[in-house]
């Protein structure tokens, strides 16, 4: 079974259409040249019966109008109607009257003549004297001169018979070329059906990633095949878009990456040829350390960045106290807030719990506050705002904010408030909290506090029903 439809799925689409299109027709024709037969047949059955009651009355009307014996010579009713096939037979089925011919042998059997003593009845015989075709007779009582008669006419069914055989040698003969006519129709239809999927195969065959712009050929029929091009196209544009997109991320990844490694280069040939000055060997680690520190978390960053754009930012749900959170984040950048002479104020209400995974959330606020460090002066506040189904992670600084326009486009990754490509970040910072943040159903916004700073914050559900901690 399943080798014969792996048979079928090879057979080219017009084929199928038009060998079902071909099956449909033969049965429609068949059945139609079926009823057609058995039709005529019906019709010209129904005609001779009205003709053997017409004449059968014509026969009753001379016999009731009798004055004398039925068999009087000169004077038989079925001689002056003219009959071919008839006879007058008695209630013994014995013959009263008929032409020489069938004379010798009544039409109807004892069993039909006494049925038809009842009532008008219709039978047919294979054979009858002197006929040699099948015939169809009608035998009706009538009462003549103080006698119970029956008067049977009978006419031959050789013209239904002819008339049957010419129509179905017409069907057999015309029913194949029009079966024939038919298929060649429909798998013209069919080839002008699938003519513009043709189209448009050959063309995308063509399309190349370096030629970006090429379409398919839409024909102007607003139906399926048109439909299906428009969405291809409408694919091809976001394929493009996402191609342009990868493109520049991996040139700016390149670009992120050149400038560390040239540095750890430097600094490591800067230490073999001042191998006798340790001083400077020390310098030289140090510096090429701070560089390898700096690749790693690139690499990281990239990592998390190619997962969200794959759908599958690894993401462990758990209750979370909001609260904890921040402050563990404060606890890694104090010293480094002291050096710059900066402080770390939190506001956080009691018992905030999320569903959220802490890692990833110390990751995108860690981003947050080495910015708000970076770009910042005087404090940065860390907080957390419970906003109806929502939480919020704020993190605000007194620096000078975002530039005019920058906002919009603040959490794309490689790109920073100042154009310059120096050792300051790689611009995936804000990418990677935006990354984390949909990771975690939630997003990640931006503005410029009207009293001065910059104000970042994630936004996350909250948790509708205590999470279960995962196992360590």
């Amino acid at each position: 079974m399943a080798r014969a439809s792996r048979l079928v799925d090879r057979v080219p689409t017009r084929v199928r259409v038009t060998v079902a299109f071909t099956a449909v027709m033969a049965l429609l024709l068949a059945g139609a040249g079926l009823f057609l037969y058995l039709r005529l047949g019906s019709t010209l059955q129904a005609t001779v019966d009205r003709g053997l009651r017409s004449r059968a009355g014509d026969v009753t009307a001379l016999i009731r109008q009798a004055d004398s014996g039925l068999a009087q010579a000169g004077h038989s009713p079925l001689t002056d109607q003219g009959e071919s096939l008839a006879q007058i037979l008695d209630s013994r089925g014995r013959v009263v009257d008929a032409l020489p011919t069938l004379r010798a042998h009544p039409l109807l059997t004892a069993s039909e003549v006494r049925r038809a003593m009842s009532g008008t009845i219709i039978v047919e015989h294979d054979t009858s004297p002197g006929e040699p075709d099948r015939v169809r007779l009608l035998a009706t009582p009538v009462s003549a001169q103080g006698h119970r008669l029956l008067v049977v006419v009978g006419s031959s069914l050789d013209p239904v018979t002819e008339a049957q055989s010419e129509l179905g040698r017409l069907l057999v003969v015309g029913g194949p070329i029009a079966l024939l006519i038919a298929s060649l129709a429909g798998y013209g239809a069919a080839a002008g059906a699938l003519r513009p999927v043709e189209q448009m195969r050959r063309r995308a065959r063509e399309i190349r990633a370096i030629r970006p712009g090429q379409r398919l050929p839409v024909p102007p029929s607003k139906d399926e095949v048109a439909r299906l091009g428009e969405t291809l196209n409408e694919m091809l544009e976001r394929l493009e878009e996402a191609f342009a997109h990868e493109r520049r991320f991996v040139s700016d990844a390149s670009h992120e990456l050149r400038t560390p490694l040239a540095i750890l280069t430097a600094e490591l040939e800067l230490a073999l040829r001042d191998a006798s000055d340790m001083d400077t060997i020390r310098a030289a680690v140090a510096s090429a350390a701070e560089e390898a520190d700096r690749v790693v978390q690139l690499a990281e960053d990239l990592l998390v960045i190619a997962r969200s754009d794959d759908g599958r930012l690894p993401v462990r749900l758990a209750e979370v106290d909001a609260g904890e959170v921040l402050r563990a984040a404060s606890r890694r950048f104090a010293s480094r807030a002291s050096e710059r002479g900066m402080d770390l104020a939190i506001r956080a209400p009691d018992e905030q719990q999320l569903a959220a995974d802490r890692l990833r959330l110390e990751q995108a606020l860690g981003n947050l506050i080495d910015n708000a460090l970076r770009h910042g002066f005087g404090s940065v506040t860390l907080a957390v705002e419970p906003r109806g189904d929502h939480v919020e992670l704020h993190v605000r600084d007194d620096g000078p904010g975002f530039p005019d326009g920058f906002l919009a486009e603040a959490f794309e990754r490689f790109t920073r408030a100042d154009a310059a490509r120096g050792r300051g970040g790689a611009g995936l910072g804000l990418a990677i909290v935006a990354a984390i943040a949909h990771g975690h159903g939630g997003a990640a916004r931006a503005r410029n506090r009207p009293e001065g700073g910059a104000d970042v914050w994630i936004e996350l559900p909250r948790t509708p029903d205590p999470v279960p901690r995962l196992p360590a």
